[in-house]
């Protein structure tokens, strides 16, 4: 059980909550959410918007059963999580780019303020694409050399990487398979997958996705892949 903090509404559909939570957690990581009994069956996954040591944030979006619920819990409600899972965003320690639809962008902000934490003179440009409403944007801009916006278009179609750059995408699938074809060879690119889960640690093989090397989990192998073992590129 975790002791919840605040849990308040961002933008339609979109909710923060803050949790009570001390250990290690790395940018990219996901726990399992649940406030319910048995109904329904699963645990929710949702990825870590931002730790610091004794706060930990989830940004969610309200899409079924499980994540209405969450949205109704209260201030010093309990809430059942478990965690961190997955591999999480590898070290990066040259430039970063990081390209973001809507919910996607929900886990690219641990990723940018940690690398800004141990990067102090790197370089790092933010790409946020949303379908209607931004979110979370004043967030970025604080951390970011450059910020790049696009509310109802194809924030792809204004992605210009630049030479050593390492990228890192979360979002629409669409989205990511774009970013993994318009960025050059040389450049590493990461992207963060989402599926729906049972266990969060591999056991159920639920999250089975397919890559060059095999089946593999995307709770247990992933969520973070390099861009060729899932797009072919």
């Amino acid at each position: 059980m975790a002791l919840i903090r605040s849990n308040t509404l961002v933008s339609p559909g979109i909710y923060k909550m803050t949790v009570a939570f001390t250990g290690a957690v790395k940018p990219g990581q996901f726990f399992m959410l649940r406030a319910w009994d048995k109904d329904p069956l699963l645990s929710r996954p949702i990825s870590v918007h931002d730790y610091e040591p004794g706060l930990l944030t989830f940004l969610y979006q309200v899409v079924g059963k499980g994540t209405e619920i969450l949205a109704r819990l209260q201030t010093d409600d309990d809430v059942t999580i478990q965690g961190p899972y997955g591999n999480g965003f590898p070290e990066i320690t040259g430039d970063l780019c990081v390209v973001g639809g809507g919910i996607g962008t929900a886990p690219l902000y641990y990723l940018v303020r940690h690398y800004r934490n141990q990067n102090p003179l790197g370089k790092c440009r933010v790409y946020l694409g949303f379908r209607d409403i931004a979110y979370g944007v004043d967030a970025f801009e604080v951390l970011a050399d450059e910020m790049i916006l696009d509310v109802g278009g194809i924030i792809t179609h204004k992605l210009a990487v630049l030479p050593g750059e390492t990228v890192v995408t979360c979002g629409p699938e669409i989205m990511m398979e774009a970013v993994a074809k318009a960025v050059p060879k040389e450049n590493r690119v990461y992207v963060s997958l989402e599926a729906h889960m049972a266990c969060g640690i591999g056991a159920c093989l639920g999250c089975s996705c397919e890559t060059r090397s095999g089946n593999k989990k995307v709770c247990k192998d992933g969520p973070v892949f390099v861009r060729e073992e899932v797009f072919y590129v």
